[in-house]
C-alpha cells in the first residue's frame, strides 16, 4: 500500500507540476477581449483554497466529527498564537514568492522557466547548512556545482535569434529571470524555515497549511490593496476569471498538499524523478503545444545538467559493510 502511494503522490507531483507551469504561461500570454485576471487576486484565491482543503482533512482525521474538528482548530491554532505567529514569516515570503511565479512566466517560457527554477536546489542546500546545521555529502556539493552550470547553459543567449527580436525580448527575459532567481532565494528560505518550525513543534503538516494560508491571505489582499486597488475597484476582484483561470488557481492550491505527501511517502530519489520528468515535459509541450520556444543544442545541455544534478543531489549512497570478522 505504501508503494503504491509512493508513486502515486510522484505521479500527482508531476501532473501538478508540469500543468501548473504551462496553464499559468498560456493564461498569462492568452490574448482575450477584456481585462485580464489579476495574479495578485489569483493568489489569494489560492491561499483560501488551500486552508478549505486542509481543514477538511484536518476533519478527515478527525473522524469526520465537526466537534473534533472544531477543538483542534481552537486548541492548536487559537490557543497557540504565539505558534501561530511563527508561521507569518514564511508565509509572507511564500506570497511574494507566488507573485513573483506569475511575474516570471509572464516574461519567461515554460522550458526555460522549469529548468532555471531548479536553483532553488541550491538556495536551499545553503539555507540548511546555515540555519539548521545540516551537512552535506561529496555528491550533494558536486550536484550543485553541476546545478549552477547547467542553468548558466540554459539561460546562455542564442545565436540564431534576430537581432531586433533580442532587443524587443531583453527587457522582459530580464524581469522574467530576475523574479525567478528572486523566488528561488524566497522558496529556499522559507522552506528550510518551515521546515525548521516543523521539527520543533508537533503540530500538524496540515494545521501549520492552515496557519501558513492564514497569514498568505492577509499579505495577499494587501498586495492587491497596493498593487491593484484601482483595477479592483474599477473592474472587480475577479475580473478576467475564466474555466483556465480557475484551473490555475486550483493546481496553484494543490501545490504544497502534493509536496507534503511525496515528503511523507517518497523519498528524495524519486521526487528529483518526478521534477525531472516535469521539465522534459514542459519543454516537450512548451515547443509543440505552445509554441513559444525553439530548444538549442546549449538548452538541452543545460537541461541535461540540470536533470543530473536534481537526481544526484537525492543520491544517498549506502556504505558498504565490511565482511571481516574482527
Amino acid at each position: 500500500m505504501s508503494t503504491n502511494l509512493k508513486y502515486l503522490s510522484l505521479g500527482i507531483l508531476v501532473f501538478q507540476t508540469t500543468s501548473l507551469v504551462l496553464t499559468m504561461r498560456y493564461s498569462r500570454t492568452l490574448k482575450e477581449e477584456g481585462p485580464r485576471y489579476l495574479s495578485s487576486t489569483a493568489v489569494v484565491v489560492a491561499e483560501l483554497l488551500k486552508i478549505m482543503a486542509c481543514i477538511l482533512l484536518v476533519y478527515k482525521d478527525s473522524k469526520c466529527s465537526l466537534r473534533a474538528l472544531n477543538r483542534i482548530l481552537h486548541d492548536e491554532i487559537l490557543n497557540k498564537p504565539m505558534e501561530t505567529l511563527k508561521l507569518a514569516i514564511p508565509s509572507g515570503i511564500y506570497t511574494l514568492q507566488n507573485n513573483l511565479l506569475y511575474v516570471a512566466l509572464s516574461n519567461l517560457d515554460a522550458a526555460t522557466y522549469q529548468v532555471t527554477y531548479q536553483l532553488k536546489i541550491l538556495t536551499t542546500a545553503l539555507f540548511s547548512v546555515s540555519m539548521l546545521s545540516k551537512k552535506l555529502g561529496v555528491y550533494q556539493w558536486l550536484s550543485l556545482v553541476i546545478l549552477m552550470t547547467g542553468v548558466a547553459f540554459v539561460q546562455w543567449p542564442s545565436d540564431s535569434q534576430e537581432l531586433d527580436s533580442k532587443e524587443l525580448s531583453a527587457g522582459s527575459q530580464f524581469v522574467g529571470l530576475m523574479a525567478v532567481l528572486t523566488a528561488c532565494f524566497s522558496s529556499g528560505f522559507a522552506g528550510v524555515y518551515f521546515e525548521k518550525i516543523l521539527k520543533e513543534t508537533k503540530q500538524s503538516v496540515w494545521i501549520r497549511n492552515i496557519q501558513l494560508g492564514f497569514f498568505g491571505s492577509i499579505f495577499g489582499l494587501m498586495g492587491v490593496y497596493i498593487y491593484d486597488g484601482e483595477l479592483v475597484s474599477k473592474n472587480g476582484f475577479f475580473q478576467g476569471y475564466n474555466r483556465l483561470t480557475w484551473i490555475v488557481v486550483i493546481l496553484q492550491a494543490l501545490g504544497g498538499l502534493v509536496i507534503a505527501a511525496v515528503i511523507k511517502y517518497a523519498d528524495n530519489i524519486l521526487k528529483g524523478f518526478a521534477t525531472s520528468l516535469s521539465i522534459i515535459l514542459s519543454t516537450l509541450i512548451s515547443y509543440f503545444w505552445l509554441q513559444d520556444f525553439v530548444p538549442t543544442s546549449v538548452f538541452f545541455l543545460g537541461a541535461i545538467l540540470v536533470i543530473t544534478a536534481t537526481f544526484l543531489y537525492g543520491y544517498d549512497p549506502k556504505p558498504t559493510g565490511n565482511p571481516t570478522k574482527a
